[in-house]
């Protein structure tokens, strides 16, 4: 899942300094899962920029309301119900719902109230770890289900890099170095010999460095 924090206050309530009502937009995807930006996370931040905009002399009227997703055209068209009720949307969605939201709906600015920071999963109650880069070229099927392009804190290729030490990271102490996970996984699958084979250089053009990307499945399109 995509994860993300809220911004700082500040930053968030100088975006809506000119405002007299804005819409804070709950994502019940992602961000709900990581408890950055579901409905109750939502409901908090209005009431925070309730408070900040008072504290600074300025009165603002806040709504809230949600979508299933904010990614997704299917589901957009639902905030047509406070169509003309706000100034602005405050979208605590990730990047990618404040994007979806500000290329169909042109006429209403819309404001990030989250980070977006990374493919991730819960390694333990609160806590979020990065797993995937969306490089768009997945070797997982020769590292034993590991990435090293986003686990590694120089994406090497092929193997540890000459800082690791006692299998942790030399620039992350308290990270593992996943060159040493990957090498234990595949030895005890008695694949060990697939450290051997040497990862030519790697071609980055599908991991976004050419501009966004796209993808089309001619059996979905209409």
């Amino acid at each position: 899942m995509i994860i993300a924090e809220r911004k700082p206050m500040a930053e968030i309530i100088e975006m809506v300094q000119d405002c007299k009502k804005v819409l804070v937009l709950a994502c019940r995807g992602c961000v709900t899962v990581c408890s950055a930006g579901g409905e109750r996370e939502a409901d908090i931040l209005a009431s925070l920029i309730r408070l900040g905009m008072k504290k600074g002399g300025k009165s603002i009227e806040v709504l809230t309301g949600s979508l299933v997703r904010q990614c997704d055209r299917e589901y957009i068209d639902e905030i047509d119900q406070w169509n003309g009720e706000y100034d602005a949307v405050v979208s605590t969605a990730c990047g990618v719902g404040v994007n979806f939201i500000s290329n169909l709906r042109k006429e209403t600015m819309v404001y990030p109230a989250l980070n977006t920071t990374f493919f991730g999963g819960s390694a333990e109650q609160g806590e979020w770890t990065e797993q995937c880069a969306g490089c768009g070229d997945c070797v997982l099927h020769l590292t034993g289900g590991l990435c090293p392009v986003a686990r590694c804190a120089k994406s090497l290729m092929n193997g540890p890099c000459g800082g690791s030490v006692d299998g942790r990271c030399e620039i992350h102490s308290d990270v593992e170095c996943i060159w040493q996970s990957i090498y234990d996984r595949l030895g005890s699958f008695d694949r060990s010999a697939q450290m051997e084979v040497i990862a030519p250089i790697r071609d980055w053009s599908s991991a976004g460095h050419g501009g966004p990307r796209k993808v089309v499945r001619d059996d979905l399109t209409v």
